[in-house]
């Protein structure tokens, strides 16, 4: 599709589900808005993207603590647990943590369309940073369920923010790219959760089976999420230096304020060579009526409640094989009888190829449009899986389809992330990626649920095909979802 078709046909889909104007957008707004568009790097300082990216990081790195660290937890918290059955006790702080998700997206994430992106960026990072302080503190198996929910509030909300922050301030022609970059701080989080939980919470053990060097700590579990509640408390001080979205100020009438910060980013750009003339040709000429409350223009407009249900059910069945892997392979492969450290080693390594996933994709990511990203990210899993179930006599073959596995699983989700955040209103933006993002993360809780008892029956070929099934209808359901890829906000989501 061209992007005047694209164009065209958004308008004539947006006139059809709502036909009447809004308020009309102040000129010096129209031009701030132009001046924006025609922007094609990363224009603020390089420094942001480490800010933002240090969200991502410690959301990545709290996703994946606990892959390592819970089967000694459990075998603390709860009575009769051991390293052979801590699965069963996984899927309880699993959901509880993702449903903490779901309450933080959806009640602080609208927040941010009314205070601000950046306002609400430093509160869910205050709230998920005592949530993990809280873990580490937890006395026994209940609270530790309940501190989980807790930090899942903030960081389900941070990384509807976060994706929505990115994506307002990128340039058009590489959101994908830009949230890709800090993508890659997602991947060294979950590097880092990974690699210290089998650092502090397992006995030393020869390699390649284990660490020698592994410190075994008795409450190393607990010093995973002191670390967490420092990174929590860094990332807040950094985030004070973070600029407003300019399309956000645009919305709420900031129009200085917006073009103070389009002057910097201009500057910024001019010095990687000159700028297009600022057009008005595709800009609003009117705000589309917005609602008092954001979700009424998400559920009140019908091109908008098309892309919610499709979205939702392609994160939903998505994320179940995502935290089968991120927050369950240890515990899935001790369960098929890998002893833990053995286990450990196999998800440490593994992550390995979460960061060469990331790294690579950040070059590629815009080559493609966001949609198709996910069937090659099923097809990666699946071969991965394989190569780890036919190669299990082999430790190292069992490496290399570790890395391939958290390459597939991970590949799809930046590119997706853009896609999602594309698809919704700015005035309804996180809002509307809190509902499908946010929600969809209850797929992983209740996967693990179901899968938890079945994958010990299971060897472990048929185990990983289970797990990463998923992918697939999630792949169908991606084919259907709009073209983004180069195309102005408004021109996708009037």
């Amino acid at each position: 599709m061209s992007g005047s078709a694209g164009t065209a046909g958004s308008r004539r889909e947006y006139q059809r589900s709502r036909p009447e104007l809004g308020e009309p957008i102040p000129e010096g707004s129209r031009r701030v808005m132009a001046r924006l568009d025609r922007i094609r790097t990363w224009s603020l300082s390089p420094a942001f993207l480490i800010i933002i990216g240090l969200g991502f990081l410690f959301t990545f790195y709290d996703i994946f603590d606990i892959n390592v660290s819970f089967v000694q937890t459990c075998t603390q918290l709860v009575p009769g647990c051991t390293p052979e059955t801590a699965l069963d006790y996984l899927a309880l702080p699993t959901i509880m943590n993702l449903l903490g998700y779901v309450v933080g997206t959806l009640v602080l994430s609208p927040l941010s369309d009314r205070i601000g992106r950046r306002n609400m960026l430093l509160i869910t990072m205050l709230i998920t940073g005592l949530g993990s302080l809280y873990t580490a503190l937890a006395p026994d198996y209940a609270n530790f369920v309940v501190s989980r929910a807790i930090t899942g509030v903030g960081i389900g909300a941070d990384l509807a923010i976060v994706n929505t922050y990115v994506g307002e301030v990128a340039p058009k022609q590489s959101r994908a790219k830009f949230t890709t970059v800090v993508f890659i701080m997602s991947a060294v989080g979950a590097f880092v959760g990974i690699w210290l939980g089998l650092i502090l919470t397992t006995e030393p053990t020869p390699w390649p089976t284990g660490l020698p060097f592994a410190a075994g700590l008795e409450n190393g579990w607990r010093w995973m999420y002191v670390v967490g509640a420092a990174l929590a408390i860094i990332a807040i001080l950094l985030r004070f230096q973070l600029p407003e979205s300019v399309r956000w100020l645009l919305q709420r009438g900031r129009t200085e304020d917006a073009a103070a910060i389009t002057d910097d980013m201009e500057r910024r750009a001019l010095r990687r060579g000159a700028l297009d003339e600022p057009s008005l040709a595709d800009v609003p000429t009117h705000w589309p009526p917005a609602r008092r409350v954001p979700y009424a223009d998400i559920f009140g407009n019908p091109v908008y409640l098309r892309r919610v249900i499709l979205l939702f059910f392609m994160w939903f069945i998505g994320y179940i094989t995502v935290y089968a892997y991120a927050a369950g392979l240890t515990s899935v492969l001790t369960s098929l009888k890998f002893t833990p450290p053995e286990a450990g080693i196999i998800a440490a390594v593994g992550s390995i190829g979460f960061i060469i996933e990331a790294v690579v994709m950040s070059f590629i990511v815009e080559k493609l449009e966001r949609r198709y990203w996910l069937p090659i990210g099923t097809v990666v899993t699946f071969i991965g899986a394989i190569v780890v179930a036919v190669g299990s006599s082999s430790l190292a073959v069992t490496f290399l389809g570790a890395m391939i596995i958290f390459a597939g699983f991970n590949l799809w989700v930046s590119p997706s992330y853009a896609m999602t955040i594309e698809s919704f209103p700015t005035r309804a933006r996180s809002t509307g990626f809190a509902i499908v993002d946010g929600v969809g993360h209850i797929g992983g809780g209740i996967g693990i649920l179901i899968l938890a008892p079945l994958i010990p029956h299971l060897s472990v070929f048929w185990a990983l095909m289970l797990i990463s099934s998923f992918l697939i209808i999630a792949s169908i359901l991606a084919q259907f979802t709009p073209h983004t890829r180069n195309r102005v906000f408004e021109e996708v989501s009037p």
